[in-house]
């Protein structure tokens, strides 16, 4: 039991964790508030975008989850005094990203099954990062490669939800670009060596922002 408590997070930390996390998202569906535009006006310029209570909940949820992460894994026993910063990443992202697809999803059944994936992919994200904190956990591999292939498909519900929630192009491009440079930097890292490879994250990220524009200008080239 005391082995596979060093490799296991603490199941009382992780429920409230989730739990935090899940009532913010209910709460953007279950509260109605009146939405507020930001403008932002120079000549030969004008930039307006609206706020909502689901920006102001998808920015908490993603606090939520950076600091629960970092509460979660101080109590790992082999992380001592390393900084856990790369084990913050991808949880917060995940959150920030898959909060968005549940604002586009109508009341109903619809809902329910994005809400209960939303949970499902939390759990999976917390319990694979607390994993690979120690490179010699019997399931080391297996969570390294969920982290992997979750940051693919976090990576694509992202442009789905950018695409369908009409977002103009000058956010669009530095969203794709940010995203896809922390997820490359995560993934990169997760080589067991203990370096950071900027260089490559950056241009994974301006080659994903290009191809971005580039799609979503195409159907006005083809007509």
């Amino acid at each position: 039991m005391q082995e596979n408590h060093s490799y296991l997070p603490s199941a009382d930390r992780l429920g409230v964790l989730i739990a935090s996390i899940l009532l913010t998202f209910a709460l953007t569906r279950l509260i109605e508030s009146p939405q507020f535009t930001l403008t932002f006006a120079l000549p030969g310029f004008y930039f307006s975008y609206p706020i909502t209570l689901s920006s102001a909940m998808a920015l908490l949820s993603a606090a939520l989850s950076a600091t629960g992460m970092s509460w979660l894994t101080r109590e790992h026993p082999a992380l001592g005094e390393k900084p856990n910063i790369e084990h913050i990443m991808l949880p917060t992202l995940t959150t920030f990203v898959i909060g968005a697809p549940l604002t586009l999803l109508p009341n109903g059944l619809a809902w329910w099954i994005g809400f209960s994936f939303a949970a499902a992919v939390l759990v999976i994200v917390f319990l694979a990062e607390y994993i690979t904190i120690d490179p010699s956990a019997p399931t080391y591999g297996f969570a390294r490669a969920g982290l992997t292939a979750l940051a693919y498909a976090l990576f694509l519900i992202l442009t789905t939800s950018l695409r369908y929630s009409g977002a103009r192009m000058f956010l669009l491009v530095p969203a794709i670009f940010i995203v896809a440079a922390l997820i490359s930097l995560r993934i990169l890292h997760l080589d067991g060596a203990d370096r950071w490879d900027f260089p490559w994250a950056i241009g994974i990220g301006i080659v994903c922002a290009q191809v971005s524009a580039g799609l979503n200008y195409w159907p006005l080239i083809m007509r």
